[in-house]
């Protein structure tokens, strides 16, 4: 009765999702990891994957548990979170080094005569360049041409 519920509750996608995830647990060695099941996650996201990326994946997976089963970064992990937070942590560090790489950037090309807003303001589009990329050039004009009457007309 609790399995015809759940099955209710929740389409064959998202059960499909859950046994494609569970394989990525770590507990036993990654006894759970199953190569097939990453395989058919990727495809659950042909959005996000290409064909050629999945076929890629599939080279990469066989590199994946060897490194997860022989690293002890990752042996002392015990489940899906903690493999999160460890990527996580990858993730946060090499944001923070980009941001101070790009800050060191700008503050040298400018001989560091600037104040910390006029700073942060110069930072934001240069690191976040592919959001900024995405904004038309005229949006940007109009914008300054609204706020304020300026010396020059833009």
């Amino acid at each position: 009765m609790q399995l015809q519920e759940l099955n209710n509750r929740f389409p064959e996608s998202s059960a499909e999702l859950l046994l494609c995830m569970s394989c990525l647990n770590q507990s036993d060695c990654f006894r759970a990891y199953d190569e097939r099941k990453l395989i058919c996650l990727a495809e659950l996201y042909s959005s996000d994957f290409s064909t050629i990326e999945v076929i890629a994946l599939k080279n990469q997976l066989a590199t994946y548990i060897i490194d997860m089963q022989t690293s002890e970064e990752f042996s002392s992990l015990r489940s899906i979170v903690d493999l999160a937070k460890q990527i996580a942590l990858s993730v946060a560090t090499a944001t923070v080094e980009r941001a101070f790489s790009a800050m060191k950037i700008i503050k040298h090309r400018l001989r560091s005569r600037m104040g910390d807003d006029w700073l942060n303001d110069c930072l934001v589009p240069y690191i976040e360049k592919d959001v900024f990329y995405l904004i038309p050039n005229e949006d940007v004009i109009q914008y300054y041409q609204k706020i304020q009457n300026r010396l020059i007309k833009l």
